[in-house]
């Protein structure tokens, strides 16, 4: 065969039939459902139909978990979590429910328990599903028709997108994470341009970071407008799997390590686009705007709508000024903050709570924050090494798993008016409550900025304490 690139790769070896249009029926390995997945269990339910295949599919509770213990239970929200728990138990699906030692963030729970594996085709009725590719697997987020399509045949149909491979080069400075990488991407490259793509990030500096830092990384591609990021599997890969509980054990991990190295994109692969960036260029990176796009260097101003020839986006960025409530030219470290939050699919695992946690220790916020772990796993572990004692004596305050202030849907709110510096994937207007301004920005940074009640450089509060 011709040389293939890994998303080639992946899709062939899921393809079950061809339609004349070209659109193809793919084989689903894993399909995670939550408590928005209730839209396709009922329509499964109309038909009378069960999962076809329950032992591919499993069910945790994320998005309507309160994660405040002080907090009081919504009873809409209580119902949704108790929905997914019976749906699941009518189908015969394995469910990490409200409670449950291993219940906690869908795209956080997957690869810690190694129900996502190289080479996999994943599936969730959820947008950053994106994240499993992380682990060179081709995770996608679906509809509800479509989850219950899935539910009913383990199949899916899709359109073969669009490749693109984006190589990071050089090293990241100190004090600079994936998160900082996302957005010094998507900034440069625009919140569309790889709209209905599939991309392959590799380079030097993707290679160097942990299976964490890819999986935010691979996390933040949907927010470029594509279909799903992955990064092939290596050496880092192979190490995180192995002995997880869903892995394969033993001679079969051997085997199977055998095959995942084969899906490297082999030499010659031919993709749509290729695109090339500095890892050296990027410095800590923060949104200004209302979207993932809208974001620039810590040391940077707020840029100017007039220095603009596009009349369209001079337009939407003076709309993000306004709702933002910032002016033009301002520098980016003179905002100040109202709140904190640390969390999401993005950022909530525990190497991302070690970042915030190294920048706390010894300190007080200036403003109030939330913290909240992934999964119950990096909550325990957390507790374990101590961390959650750091933003407690910090003055934060230590949540429990699910995904909490991201979307505003679980009672974990900002509120009007209020500025929130985020380690979340989304700011728009009043994804985390009605009013709320968000700055999306790392662990660190997040960090930082509860410490000075403001924007600010995590670099100068880390002299020192950088390795």
């Amino acid at each position: 065969m011709p040389p293939r690139t890994i998303i080639d790769k992946i899709w062939d070896a899921h393809t079950i039939a061809v339609r004349e249009d070209g659109d193809c029926l793919l084989w689903v390995d894993r399909h995670l459902v939550h408590e928005g997945s209730h839209h396709g269990f009922a329509q499964m339910k109309q038909r009378g139909a069960t999962a076809a295949r329950p032992d591919l599919t499993f069910g945790t509770a994320d998005h309507y978990v309160p994660t405040r213990p002080t907090a009081p239970v919504d009873p809409d929200a209580a119902r949704m979590i108790r929905q997914l728990t019976e749906n699941c138990a009518l189908n015969g699906v394995a469910c990490f429910g409200h409670g449950d030692s291993r219940q906690g963030i869908a795209h956080v729970v997957a690869p810690e328990l190694g129900l996502t594996l190289p080479g996999l085709l994943v599936v969730c009725g959820d947008s950053h599903t994106s994240t499993h590719g992380a682990l060179g697997a081709y995770a996608f987020g679906v509809g509800a028709s479509e989850v219950a399509h899935v539910l009913m045949t383990q199949t899916i149909w899709q359109s073969r997108p669009k490749r693109i491979r984006i190589s990071i080069e050089g090293q990241l400075g100190p004090g600079l994470s994936a998160k900082d990488m996302a957005l010094a991407i998507i900034a440069r490259l625009g919140a569309g341009y790889a709209a209905g793509c599939a991309i392959e990030y590799a380079g030097e500096a993707v290679r160097a970071l942990s299976i964490e830092g890819r999986l935010t990384l691979c996390n933040l591609s949907i927010e470029s407008g594509s279909r799903l990021g992955l990064v092939a599997p290596d050496e880092t890969t192979f190490a995180y799997v192995r002995g997880r509980p869903y892995a394969p054990q033993g001679d079969d991990f051997e085997r199977a390590v055998a095959d995942w190295r084969g899906l490297a994109s082999d030499p010659g692969a031919v993709f749509d686009r290729e695109v090339v960036l500095d890892a050296r260029e990027i410095a800590p990176t923060v949104t200004w705007g209302v979207s993932p796009e809208q974001a620039a260097p810590i040391g940077g101003r707020v840029p100017d709508p007039a220095s603009l020839s596009d009349p369209t986006k001079a337009d939407a960025w003076r709309d993000a000024l306004a709702y933002m409530g910032l002016t033009a030219g301002m520098r980016i470290d003179d905002i100040r903050v109202d709140r904190v939050f640390i969390g999401s699919c993005t950022n909530s695992r525990i190497e991302d709570l070690r970042a915030a946690a190294a920048v706390l220790a010894g300190r007080t916020a200036r403003v109030p924050g939330l913290v909240s772990p992934g999964s119950a796993s990096v909550k325990r572990q957390a507790e374990q090494e101590g961390l959650d004692a750091i933003f407690l004596a910090a003055g934060l305050e230590w949540g429990g798993p699910g995904c909490s202030m991201c979307v505003g849907m679980n009672g974990d709110l900002v509120g009007p008016g209020e500025r929130c510096a985020s380690t979340t994937n989304r700011n728009f207007k009043g994804r985390q409550g009605k009013g709320a301004r968000t700055h999306l920005m790392s662990p660190a940074m997040a960090a930082a900025a509860a410490v000075a009640g403001r924007l600010c450089d995590v670099r100068d509060l880390m002299a020192g304490r950088l390795a």
